[in-house]
This record gives C-alpha cells, sequence and structure tokens, in this order.
C-alpha cells in the first residue's frame, strides 16, 4: 500500500484567505503556508492537492455579478425499458401505464455503465457547447442522491472531466436537485465572484427500485444533464427570479430509509456492537399524496418566483417542469394559463429521472432550436424530502 505523506512544499496555495472589501470588487491575500499529500508507489503517482501552480482566481473578485445559461448537455444508459417489457414480469400494460403517468419507456443503467458516467458526458456536452476548457472551470457542482460512492462523487467528476482549478461538491435534494444547484451556481458567482460553474443533474433510481411493485417500477429511469453557468454582467443576469421550499412532514409520502440487515442474529434487547451493516430500503411512495402535494405548490411556487422576477405568466416562452407525471405537468400548465405547445416534455421517452430531468430536457429543446437565445424558461423540481422550488430564467 503507498505510504502518504503530508508535506509543506510550493504548491498550489490551500491557505485561508484573507479578506478586504474595496467597492465593488474583494481583495483576497493569501497567508504563505502551502500543503498537499504526496501519494507515492506507482506508475500513476499523483500528488493530492497539487493543482494549478498559481491561484486559478485573481487578487481580487468581483461581486455582484449576473449568470447566464451559456452550454448545456445530456446522456443517457443503452438499455431502453418500454412498458411492454415491465410487462413481461409485473402485472401492468402499456395502456394502463401510459394513461395514469404518459411514460412509455426508460433507460437503466447495465453492465460497466456508471452513473459518474453519464454525468461526466453530460458535462462535456454542456462545455463543447460553451466553448469552454476545463480548466476555465470554478466549480463544479452534482445534483444527485443516487451517487456511486456513499461520499458523494462530485471530486470523481472534477477529477474525470480534468478540470484541475475546479472546487467540486455534491447537493442532496432529490427531485429538486438540479433547481436547487442551479440557484447555487448563481450565488457563488454572485457573492464569491466565481466565473464559470458546471451544474450537473443526475441520478440512477432504478437502483432503489422494487421492480415487483408496479406503483413505482413504472415511473423511474436513470439519466444526466448538465449546463454550464457562467457570470455575465448584472444588467444581463439570466436568472431572473426564483423560489425555495421544504417540507419534511412529507417525508413520509415519498422516501428511501436506511436499515439495518434483517440477517443479524436478535440481540434480545441488549446494545448491539459492531453495528449491523446499513442499506437502503427500495422507493416507498404514496402516489396520490404527491400528486396532490405537486398540482398545489408547484404553480405557487413558480407564481412566486414570476413575482420576484417582476413578471407574469404571459411571458413564459417555455415551460419547463420536473418529468414525473404527465398529468403533474398538465395541471401546472392550465393553472398557469401556459399553452401545451409551451410546455416542455419528453416524460414519454425516459420517465421520471429524478434531479436530471430538467437539464435532460433542456438539453433536447435547445439542440432541437425550439428553445433559442433569449426565451424565458420558468422550471420547477419538486420531489422527496419534501422540498420544490422554481426559477425564472432566460436561455443564453
Amino acid at each position: 500500500m503507498a505510504n502518504a505523506t503530508g508535506i509543506v512544499s510550493p504548491g498550489r496555495n490551500l491557505a485561508p484567505l484573507g479578506i478586504i472589501r474595496s467597492g465593488l470588487s474583494w481583495n483576497t491575500r493569501r497567508l504563505p503556508l502551502r500543503c498537499f499529500a504526496a501519494v507515492g508507489g506507482g506508475v500513476e503517482d499523483h500528488v493530492l492537492g497539487d493543482a494549478a501552480p498559481k491561484p486559478r482566481l485573481p487578487s481580487y473578485r468581483v461581486v455582484g455579478l449576473g449568470s447566464k445559461l451559456v452550454g448545456c448537455g445530456s446522456a443517457l444508459p443503452k438499455l431502453t425499458i418500454s412498458n411492454d417489457d415491465l410487462a413481461k414480469f409485473v402485472e401492468t400494460s402499456d395502456e394502463w401505464i401510459s394513461v395514469r403517468t404518459g411514460i412509455r419507456n426508460r433507460r437503466v443503467l447495465t453492465g460497466d455503465e456508471t452513473l459518474s458516467g453519464l454525468a461526466v458526458e453530460a458535462a462535456k456536452g454542456a462545455l463543447q457547447m460553451a466553448q469552454i476548457d476545463e480548466n476555465d472551470v470554478d466549480l463544479v457542482i452534482m445534483c444527485t442522491s443516487t451517487p456511486d460512492d456513499l461520499f458523494g462523487c462530485g471530486g470523481r467528476i472534477q477529477r474525470d472531466l480534468g478540470c484541475k482549478n475546479a472546487w467540486a461538491f455534491d447537493i442532496t435534494a432529490a427531485c429538486s436537485g438540479f433547481v436547487v444547484g442551479l440557484i447555487t451556481a448563481t450565488r457563488f458567482i454572485k457573492g464569491g465572484g466565481l466565473q464559470n460553474v458546471l451544474v450537473i443533474g443526475a441520478d440512477a433510481l432504478s437502483r432503489y427500485v422494487d421492480w415487483t411493485d408496479r406503483g413505482t417500477c413504472i415511473l423511474f429511469g436513470d439519466a444526466a444533464g448538465a449546463v454550464l453557468v457562467q457570470a455575465c454582467s448584472s444588467d444581463e443576469d439570466g436568472l431572473l427570479g426564483f423560489d425555495v421550499h421544504s417540507d419534511g412532514h412529507g417525508q413520509k409520502h415519498l422516501n428511501a430509509i436506511a436499515k439495518d440487515d434483517e440477517t443479524d442474529s436478535n440481540n434480545n434487547g441488549a446494545p448491539l456492537f459492531p453495528p449491523r451493516k446499513s442499506s437502503f430500503s427500495c422507493i416507498q411512495m404514496n402516489g396520490k399524496e404527491v400528486f396532490r402535494f405537486a398540482v398545489r405548490c408547484v404553480p405557487q411556487t413558480i407564481e412566486m418566483a414570476l413575482v420576484d422576477a417582476g413578471l407574469t405568466s404571459s411571458s413564459i416562452d417555455w415551460l419547463l417542469l420536473h418529468q414525473a407525471n404527465q398529468r403533474i405537468i398538465d395541471a401546472v400548465a392550465t393553472r398557469l394559463q401556459i399553452p401545451s405547445d409551451k410546455v416542455i416534455s419528453n416524460l414519454a421517452n425516459y420517465g421520471n429521472t429524478s434531479a436530471a430531468s430538467i437539464p435532460l430536457a433542456l438539453d433536447e429543446a435547445v439542440r432541437s432550436g425550439n428553445v433559442k437565445t433569449g426565451n424565458i424558461v420558468a422550471t420547477a423540481g419538486f420531489g422527496a424530502g419534501l422540498t420544490w422550488g422554481s426559477a425564472i430564467m432566460k436561455w443564453g
């Protein structure tokens, strides 16, 4: 096993910042301490923490900047599971599923496919569209509830993309994750002076589905989508308004609870050590309650975001909701008086892909030429937690 040694070196400066505010900018003075860890023992030796030879950002950071979406990408597993496929091992039919949900197909990870791999592919598409080099990315935000690693996979994605100058972390907010990540990215740009932020929404809920339960197995699929959020002047700000909420009282209606390994013997009530191995239950959902929650709260959050933006629903060029159920999408559009030809939906092809659903649908709409530069898109995520939120954004 390789030895890891902490050393002091003229590597990348990771010390805390001394910050002085001056006008609309922040002066950042770095302390002289530099440190990283070295790992040896093979051809792929890498010095942990050794990134750029100089600070990625200048000695000052402009705050109060706006944000604009300049690139998007998406990725899907190869395997398609149709409603007819599901009908072979669970009591259902294509008609039963499509009438109740609008879903006809979904994609599922198989073989050596990984969620991180999908996320990397989607992020590369966003970088390519935005014409941004990976070394110019300041932050990678991975929005997922189903990472390949218990501790998250933002760092792995940052590594695989080659974003040597970027910080990376994960956000867990279920089907609201992408909207939360998008808003978070704009706050880092506005308050932290970052220039380029990758926001990735990716989930593999097929790992947590009971494939014998027709109430849930018909709904979910796997996918990844990404956007590149870039700093701009405040008068070009593309995030026009937003609104976010959570209510833990609804957690009982949609969850996948950690549970102990039931194969361990009974300890007759005595304290157990070592602890039992833990895993997660399959997804448990009260469909009626989740539906009622969504059709009530999603229109409300969009209306609140529109107020924040100083706009009305007539200003919306496209309505893009989390792709959970076509009846929810139709109900929200009706409440907001948005005609069906302004509603983006790819639910029939992919099912509910959780945090991936909004960026996946956005990428298809942009690449097909439907969403054009300057279009105003009202988007909303909602799901487990319960969490929900919306963002009114301008594309490009």
